[in-house]
């Protein structure tokens, strides 16, 4: 008999989880408590922008294994339950929230049937999967509880999910481990690694890699300042060092750093529960990282002030890009809002254009001057900035801009134009890390 599962949480994990567990053959339920997301992926549309999960929600939806709804009582006859919540950071402190993590697992306990498995998909702190299993035993004590850690990049979510570079899951007994290959035996047929984990680890796995990743971007920022001191081109560096495969050229692309929902928090919540295991020292170096981070973006904008003046409120700058990261029409704690935000509080005026996010950054923004279309955020501009690495802004044509602005100055937050290009086309051109 094919499992049943359910999804907690229709969000970005959640929904695209449900959209490729279906693909592969599975009923598939999801639940959320939001009526307006239920809705929208009921009618087969998603409620942000992911590329591939659109057309794939809607062939999904038309096969009539997936469906939406706002019942808890629905996942009843679900044999695996996968958690697919936020834990957004906590709003008094760096550690991570469980609220929704706690509530979701107490919502689906009185129609747990005998013998489900409920999987955490959630990035949790370390020791959170025991901490509710032993809860699951008490209200639920048929069931079973295992963790099974994402690792989805905004962009790529269908592929991640369905050619993973790995499977990581976090059991205690065998049926568990069994239970879910029967769920990923596809993917594992593809010959994807499998890695069991006991549950500690399986939690720590993802804290672990997205430390790491921010760890990488942080140093070749910390790369660019000192390039920049020295006369060097940090392009050039982190292409030499990219070569020695013990380092590898991923992530290693200087500019004005990471954000999003992801890296920052989880970099914040793994160093508040190092502190409370009594490990605070191990995780000290995160502190540095967090903070080579947030500089990346103060250094754009002293590079504003040096091009334009220390007192900006007689000037526009035209800002591209609002994700956090291209691919997406994500703004959480997006550096190329943040920067832009300052900038306006600095006095500048500021127009911001962005492919997929304009109403995101509006709603988080709405102070903020906002275009439809990149001419008409640079028109009348004294200064452009260069914030998200959209494919669109890559391929522009400085000469199809020089009319519009009033300065021909460009910032390259990112180190993702073609610099010989710009300047060709008779503009000024300043990238971190790279002498000018």
């Amino acid at each position: 008999m094919t499992l049943k599962l359910s999804v907690v949480g229709c969000g970005y994990l959640g929904a695209t989880h449900a959209a490729c567990m279906s693909s592969l053959g599975f009923e598939v339920v999801g639940v959320d408590t939001d009526p307006r997301k239920v809705e929208l992926l009921s009618r087969g549309e998603l409620p942000f922008y992911e590329p591939g999960l659109d057309t794939l929600l809607e062939q999904e939806m038309k096969t009539g294994r997936l469906s939406f709804t706002t019942d808890f009582s629905a996942v009843a006859d679900a044999d695996v339950h996968f958690i697919c919540v936020g834990t957004p950071q906590s709003k008094d402190g760096l550690a991570a929230d469980l609220t929704y993590v706690k509530a979701s697992v107490a919502a689906i306990a009185p129609y747990l049937k005998k013998g489900s498995l409920v999987v955490g998909k959630s990035t949790v702190p370390v020791g959170t999967a025991q901490a509710l299993r032993a809860e699951l035993s008490l209200s639920a004590p048929d069931a079973d509880l295992a963790w099974n850690p994402e690792f989805l990049r905004e962009g790529f979510a269908v592929e991640d999910t369905l050619t993973p570079n790995r499977l990581v899951v976090g059991v205690v007994n065998d049926r568990a481990e069994d239970i879910l290959k029967e769920v990923y035996q596809p993917i594992i047929d593809l010959g994807t690694p499998w890695i069991r984990a006991d549950l500690p680890t399986a939690e720590l796995v993802k804290v672990a890699a997205n430390s790491f990743l921010a760890t990488k971007i942080s140093f070749i920022n910390a790369m660019a300042e000192v390039c920049e001191a020295a006369g060097g081109d940090v392009t050039v560096l982190a292409k030499a060092i990219g070569y020695d495969p013990r380092i590898g050229n991923r992530f290693l692309q200087a500019g004005i750093g990471f954000g999003g929902g992801c890296l920052p928090k989880d970099i914040r919540a793994f160093m508040a529960r190092a502190e409370e295991l009594g490990a605070k020292q191990a995780l000290e170096f995160l502190r540095e990282i967090d903070a080579i981070n947030l500089r990346a973006r103060q250094r754009v904008i002293d590079v504003v002030r040096d091009e334009l003046s220390e007192n900006l409120t007689s000037y526009t700058i035209a800002v591209l890009g609002a994700a956090f990261k291209p691919d997406s029409d994500d703004v959480r704690d997006s550096p190329a809002l943040d920067i832009a935000a300052q900038l306006q509080a600095a006095g500048a005026k500021i127009i911001v254009h962005d492919p997929k996010a304009i109403e995101n950054a509006r709603l988080r923004f709405p102070a903020l001057g906002f275009a439809e279309s990149v001419h008409e955020a640079v028109k009348g501009a004294d200064l452009i900035l260069h914030l998200t690495e959209w494919r669109e802004y890559r391929e522009i044509d400085p000469s199809s801009l020089e009319a519009l602005v009033k300065g021909k100055i460009i910032i390259d937050g990112r180190n993702a134009l073609d610099r010989d290009k710009w300047r060709t086309a008779g503009w000024k051109f300043h990238a971190l890390g790279r002498s000018n």
